[in-house]
């Protein structure tokens, strides 16, 4: 049975994506985050675990080449907020941390607010806050 999940991904400077994600309000996970070539994360309630790794030490057991640019996405990570304010706050906190917004905060489909941004390494996620009482069935 599956017990957790783990993304990894690789980064250029751990030290400054460790930050960019502490300033976020994610959890650093001391139990694999002691290296100085990666950083470890728990995610929310669930436990998920976000690894960052320096590119060489992914690439090793990845078993495979990261590109030097990304012409598009292939993933883009996604968490919940509790609020409308919370997804404001850590868009702010984002930029803050020197991020960038791709999606601007704001409603859609009236049931979802939600905002997209790139982290340090130019990986896309988005924050999204749903008021499930208004979802449509169906």
């Amino acid at each position: 049975m599956i017990k957790s999940l783990w993304i990894n991904l690789p980064v250029k400077d751990v030290k400054k994506s460790k930050e960019f994600f502490t300033k976020l309000g994610f959890k650093l996970n001391l139990q694999y985050g002691v290296r100085e070539d990666s950083a470890s994360f728990l995610v929310g309630d669930a436990g998920l675990v976000l690894m960052l790794f320096e590119k060489s030490l992914y690439e090793g057991f990845a078993g495979s080449a990261v590109p030097e640019s990304f012409s598009g996405n292939e993933v883009l990570f996604s968490f919940d907020a509790e609020s409308p304010e919370e997804v404001d706050n850590l868009a702010k906190k984002v930029v803050e941390a020197g991020g960038s917004i791709y999606g601007e905060p704001g409603y859609k489909d009236d049931w979802m607010y939600g905002c997209g941004f790139i982290d340090l390494d130019g990986q896309r996620w988005s924050i999204l806050f749903m008021d499930f009482s208004k979802m449509p069935l169906g």
